[in-house]
């Protein structure tokens, strides 16, 4: 697979073009960098036959519309050399592939895998804006037919292909009605009048408190950042990748009930993204322990079952994905694109790099717990904003580097909230969403979507290194399973 693509420059009547258009921002210009060239690969999932005519036609009449995706990226050589955005004609034959298939092939899941995954091994040509949507209309065993939209992480995040998605889609209960987007409930917060001087005195000194504490954490996350990018790496475990640069990746994916999440939700006090990393935390300490095992001899049967194989103190982090916008959740489409938009479209994201306890629990409630810690924690930090600060001025001055994203953490995890109701796309209703991408140097990309009633745990691996993801797949059913028993 390329590691790097070569853009290339626009010609008009044997001369460059002169109208360069609009830069590429220093954010979207990172995921062109040698050992971070991302792409987003989204799985949809169709609850009924589909005619892939009507899906092109739908989709020639959309997408195309966006300045994004009728964007080539250009080299601009006054400016050094940088990437710019450039108007030109989309032929939709060049974006919408639809393959012959053989309906009653024997192992369609299995083809329908190997197809995602093989487009991980290639790039798109920079001769035309970098997406394509290819349709799969073969039945597996959770849809009737399967879509793949693949677009070069440049374009957009994962917040702002979400907003094209759910513009392009209606709800199947209202076909007039546009998707439910979820949005972050802003507090009320009713000022309370301080009616007495010890009462305004006990009011400034806990704002000072919380001021310090704030400062205090911002500092020394900067600082474990720093380290982190220059030599601190997690310790070695069979997840963490070896060697540095992109590879192929397999895409699997596994559904977990939304409202077990909840009910462990509001026993304990905690957000959906928390008890999300404790179940992430408990999959993966289930699956290195195994591992572990295995390679001290014990494969996990027998006297060995329930052995503690892990080492002691293992640094294991994630680098998590954070939406840098004013506003939380997904935003619709035309305000993203509006003029002067705070919620704007393109790579608005920044990264931190967040602990994950690496252990084996007597109560399995525990690991809800220290990811409420943690999560608590990262929220009275200010690292998200100074690293993408940090990131935007970099590029901006020295736009040649080559540094990319960090690659001594062991994964890379990510959440995007989806729609609340089923929604139909192209006219279909969809069955499910599975969002990931590819190019990272990580051997493990955790995304997880919800989507209605429903949570998608999608792993991107490295097969090199993860040659069992099924596996980890169960890990995460037994795991919210154990979690939500110990709840009641």
């Amino acid at each position: 697979m390329e590691s790097v693509m070569k853009p290339i420059r626009i010609m008009k009547n044997g001369r460059e073009e002169e109208d360069g258009g609009e830069p590429l921002s220093p954010m979207s210009r990172l995921f062109h960098k040698p050992d971070s060239n991302f792409y987003i690969i989204a799985m949809l999932g169709f609850a009924a036959p589909i005619s892939p005519d009507v899906v092109k036609l739908h989709i020639a009449r959309t997408f195309p519309k966006h300045p994004r995706f009728s964007s080539l990226q250009v080299v601009d050589e006054k400016n050094g050399g940088e990437l710019r955005w450039v108007k030109t004609e989309v032929n939709i034959d060049n974006h919408v592939i639809i393959p012959k298939l053989d309906p009653n092939m024997d192992s369609p899941d299995k083809f329908v895998e190997d197809y995602v995954s093989n487009l991980s091994k290639t790039t798109i040509s920079m001769s035309i804006p970098l997406w394509d949507f290819h349709v799969l209309e073969v039945k597996t065993s959770e849809a009737e037919a399967t879509a793949v939209l693949r677009v070069h992480h440049s374009i957009g995040d994962g917040i702002s292909l979400m907003s094209l998605l759910l513009s392009c889609s209606r709800q199947v209960s209202d076909p007039e009605s546009l998707p439910t987007i979820p949005t972050a409930r802003k507090s009320n917060g009713s000022k309370k009048n301080n009616e007495s001087l010890l009462g305004f005195l006990r009011f400034l000194l806990i704002k000072l408190g919380l001021l310090v504490l704030l400062c205090w954490n911002t500092a020394v996350d900067v600082v474990m950042f720093v380290l982190t990018y220059l030599f601190l790496n997690d310790t070695a475990n069979p997840l963490k990748a070896q060697r540095l640069g992109p590879s192929a990746r397999r895409f699997v994916h596994t559904t977990l009930s939304f409202d077990d999440v909840k009910l462990v939700k509001n026993a304990m006090a905690a957000t959906v993204n928390d008890v999300l990393v404790g179940v992430t935390q408990a999959a993966l300490s289930r699956y290195l322990n195994r591992k572990y095992g295995i390679e001290d001899g014990d494969t996990g049967r027998g006297k060995g079952r329930g052995k503690n194989n892990l080492p002691k103190n293992i640094r294991f982090r994630a680098t998590c994905f954070v939406n840098m916008r004013p506003f939380s959740g997904i935003q619709t489409f035309e305000e993203m694109i509006k003029k002067g938009s705070k919620a704007k479209w393109g790579n608005y994201i920044a990264y931190l790099l967040f602990p994950f306890t690496i252990a084996l629990r007597d109560n399995p409630l525990d690991y809800v717990r220290d990811a409420k810690l943690n999560s608590d924690r990262k929220k009275a930090s200010l690292e998200a904003k100074c690293i993408y600060f940090m990131a935007r001025l970099l590029l901006k001055f020295y736009p040649t580097m080559t540094c990319g994203f960090p690659t001594q953490t062991s994964i890379c995890y990510s959440n995007v909230p989806g729609p609340q109701e089923q929604i139909s796309f192209c006219g279909y209703p969809l069955a499910f969403i599975a969002p990931s991408c590819c190019g990272q140097p990580n051997a493990l990309f955790v995304h997880i979507v919800s989507y209605v009633n429903k949570i998608k745990i999608i792993l991107a691996v490295d097969e090199t290194i993860i040659p069992d993801p099924y596996q980890l797949c169960d890990d995460f059913q037994i795991s919210l399973k154990l979690i939500k028993d110990a709840t009641l």
